[in-house]
């Protein structure tokens, strides 16, 4: 990016602009291709970036950089801008790109001072992925088109050139990533606008998940002829292609495309489904535990029922001094002898995972606090569940039980030794001969 560019972005990030549909420009990213044939004679293609700007204006406006590529978007009834829902100028990435038609003449039923065409896509996204918009802006020229695809001989874009264009066609969805939970009812978004009437429209929703595709849906404006469900064809008619999927199920992740065909142009939409299920958090034991010093127990912490695979779960002990203050207090600390149960597929394809370990108990341990944090990326903060331990010294009467067992065996043993001597000194008794 050259120095004259960087100073008009700044320029305008300081002046306070922030709403995007009062912008004038916005800083862009040119994909330029160059293709050729390499040295077994097949053709490749390779991508040139190239600092651009995307100008809105009228057709003779003076370029903002005159020493950079320029694409001065000129009036007509569809604005970018209006696609943008008000984000802020520094929020929207913006990316220009070449676009390929067969090279048969089509004639776009636009006015113009020129019969042909040259297009380009223009991508405008959030860097929080709210939204996505593509727009086909339309060059006008005096060259007919060669008869082949014209990526064989794109006709150059110098350095600081300015090309003049309409928009011709916008797709726009506001739900590029989408996370669902099983039986929930989701609508993923798919909007599109031509900037003339009765276009010859073909609309297609396809599926496609690890290697498998599925067509959803189609419609042709021309022919009537509609195939699949969950898409209005009231709302089709105003340029609402939005696909409805009344239940959600596991079999639902993937990648759905929906596509807008307006010959020559054709514009595609990616929404990535993902289901999630939060993990069901519980343990073993209740919220206060008491055992006697030494007494063992095994603790069991289990998250269930999550999806995805990944989720993490781990043990922290507290002190009894630092619980309820915030200010101060020591962390927690982490316990190193935790194991781990295997991720445990269940029937609706979720998981469940267990981290157990085996508590010992201790006097000086007694007033601790035990926590089991479960994260997950279904989780804005993880699940915690604690229980606090009390460990108890033996209780008198158990002693006294144990003194009064051990002084019975004793008599008992005695007992048995007294009869067993006085039995010995009978038998010796009658065996004397006198």
């Amino acid at each position: 990016m050259d120095l004259m560019l960087k100073i008009l972005i700044y320029s305008y990030v300081f002046a306070g602009v922030q709403c995007v549909p009062q912008v004038s420009w916005l800083p862009c990213q040119f994909v330029d291709e160059h293709v050729f044939l390499n040295s077994e004679n097949h053709t490749e293609t390779q991508l040139v970036h190239r600092q651009a700007l995307l100008q809105f204006g009228q057709k003779g406006d003076a370029p903002v950089n005159p020493h950079g590529i320029t694409f001065l978007v000129t009036g007509s009834k569809l604005d970018l801008r209006r696609y943008l829902e008000g984000a802020e100028a520094e929020q929207v990435e913006c990316e220009l790109h070449r676009f390929s038609t067969p090279g048969i003449h089509i004639r776009w039923p636009v006015k113009g001072d020129h019969e042909y065409n040259r297009w380009f896509t223009c991508t405008l996204k959030h860097t929080r992925g709210l939204f996505k918009v593509t727009g086909l802006l339309r060059h006008q020229s005096d060259q007919p088109p060669s008869g082949q695809p014209d990526y064989h001989s794109w006709t150059p874009v110098e350095d600081r050139e300015t090309l003049t264009t309409t928009v011709a066609m916008v797709t726009k969805t506001g739900s590029p990533s989408v996370k669902a939970g099983q039986g929930s009812e989701q609508k993923l978004d798919c909007q599109f606008a031509v900037d003339h009437r009765g276009p010859d429209v073909t609309v297609e929703w396809l599926w496609q998940h690890r290697g498998e595709r599925v067509k959803l849906f189609s419609h042709n404006s021309r022919t009537g002829q509609t195939n699949g469900k969950g898409v209005s064809l009231k709302s089709l008619a105003g340029g609402d292609a939005s696909l409805k999927i009344p239940f959600i199920k596991m079999s639902s992740e993937g990648r759905y495309i929906c596509s807008v065909t307006v010959n020559p142009l054709f514009a595609s939409m990616d929404i990535n489904l993902q289901i999630e299920e939060a993990p069901r958090v519980s343990l073993n034991v209740g919220p206060a535990l008491s055992l006697q010093e030494g007494g063992e127990q095994k603790v069991i912490c289990v998250a269930a029922s999550y999806y995805p695979l990944d989720v993490e779960i781990v043990w922290y002990d507290q002190d009894p001094s630092s619980l309820g203050h915030r200010v101060g207090a020591p962390l927690p600390n982490k316990l190193a002898n935790v194991l781990l149960s295997s991720h445990k597929p269940n029937s609706d394809n979720t998981y469940t995972l267990s981290a157990f370990f085996y508590l010992k108990a201790s006097l000086r341990d007694s007033g601790k606090q035990f926590t089991c944090s479960v994260s997950h990326q279904s989780l804005r903060v993880p699940i915690r569940k604690s229980f606090i331990l009390t460990v108890e010294e033996p209780s008198r009467w158990m002693f006294y039980l144990a003194v009064v067992l051990l002084l019975s065996i004793l008599l008992i043993v005695l007992f048995m030794m007294l009869s067993y001597l006085r039995s010995e000194r009978e038998k010796s008794v009658q065996k004397k001969p006198y």
